[in-house]
């Protein structure tokens, strides 16, 4: 088809934004850096639509904000980001793989990560106590300490609870709170009345000292822990049912990101599957509006952690209007930056701490009223 100069339009005629070159010798500090970055082209402009979509997130006072994180993000280092996002009121629910967590514990009781030397091969690492993590070592010590807490922590609980991850990971932090000085996610986490759900709570070292706990305990004839995973799903079900409006954002992908974008198309099957009579009526359907994700990973492979938020469209998880920015860039390079940018922005806004409208301590209260009909959470 041949074009036409006469109705070629001006980008202006479409309400299309210039690209402006970025100037960082201009920027005062990194929120300014972000600003700029609104107005490149490529990868940058979603750096700068995440540090502002962030922003409208942490301030809506009727924003719930959903963290789903996965990776090696707290042995790499990343873990005081995750306290600043609790501490300060940002984040209400955080969703997390298990060994995130449990390498997140081990430096909340005041154990360290190393650097890995390359001079040392995976043969003699292991030999040393040495768990390579790409250029960063967990040592096997760490893990056996933590286990000892974590039995400490098991043995003071009643054994005939049901278990699920959110309140093993509340009673790790309550001992943080007990027995340790310094930060923790799970520490900020029980100060804050922030839920952490680890999805595929057995696949990790935290999984497996549990597992450790109970066949102990059925060696000395004694009563084993039962554990019960839809207790972690109905809990957070009815924890975002209860919101006016909801936000994620990812940090990685993976189980936690799936486990979370999926309680939209839970709620819409309580409503349209459940038997006329027999519907919960406090349920009311409700999708994500807004969201920003930091992760690599490319789409074409057909995993969700490279997935667009529009896909999520497609399956009922996100409003067709909802704001997102994808930030397509290795987590531990580029979320400092965003990390930092987000908070000298809230801090020129004059806020330190993020108020919402809800009480996230009531809501838990009334969540754990409406569980009590389901017979197996004992």
């Amino acid at each position: 088809m041949h074009r036409d100069p006469k109705h070629y339009h001006t980008g202006f005629d479409d309400g299309l934004i210039p690209i402006k070159s970025i100037e960082p010798l201009k920027a005062a500090d990194t929120d300014e850096l972000c600003q700029q970055m609104e107005n490149v082209g490529l990868g940058g402009s979603t750096v700068g639509d995440g540090v502002k979509i962030l922003t409208e997130m942490f301030t809506d006072k009727d924003m719930f904000t959903v963290l789903t994180v996965a990776g090696a993000m707290t042995p790499a280092g990343m873990g005081l980001m995750i306290c600043d996002l609790i501490d300060r009121g940002c984040v209400h629910a955080v969703i997390s793989t298990g060994a995130l967590i449990t390498h997140g514990f081990v430096q909340s009781a005041g154990m360290a990560h190393f650097r890995h030397r390359s001079d040392i091969s995976d043969v003699q690492a292991n030999e040393r106590g040495y768990n390579r993590i790409y250029n960063v070592i967990e040592l096997e010590k760490n893990l056996d300490d933590a286990e000892a807490i974590v039995f400490e922590v098991l043995s003071k609980l009643n054994p005939f609870t049901t278990l699920s991850s959110h309140l093993v990971t509340r009673e790790l932090g309550r001992w943080l709170v007990e027995n340790t000085q310094g930060r923790g996610i799970l520490k900020s986490a029980f100060e804050m009345n922030v839920p952490v759900y680890i999805p595929a709570f057995t696949d990790s070292e935290l999984g497996l000292d549990i597992a450790l706990y109970n066949m102990r305990r059925v060696t000395e004839g004694k009563n084993p822990f039962n554990s019960n995973e839809f207790r972690d799903l109905l809990h957070f079900m009815e924890l975002f049912n209860q919101q006016k409006k909801v936000g994620i954002y990812t940090i990685g992908g993976g189980v936690p990101r799936n486990w979370g974008q999926q309680i939209p198309p839970f709620l819409g099957l309580i409503e349209s599957r459940m038997p006329e009579g027999k519907k919960p009526t406090h349920i009311k359907p409700k999708k994500y509006c807004r969201g920003v994700r930091i992760c690599p990973e490319p789409v074409e492979w057909g995993g969700l952690s490279g997935c667009p938020f529009t896909e999520g469209v497609a399956w009922g998880k996100f409003d067709p209007d909802a704001k997102t920015a994808e930030i397509l860039a290795d987590a531990t390079v580029i979320w400092p930056f965003v990390h930092q940018a987000v908070f000298q922005r809230l801090a020129k806004m004059g806020i330190t701490k993020i108020e919402k409208n809800y009480d996230l301590e009531a809501q838990l209260k009334k969540v754990e009223e409406l569980l009590k009909p389901y017979y197996f959470f004992s």
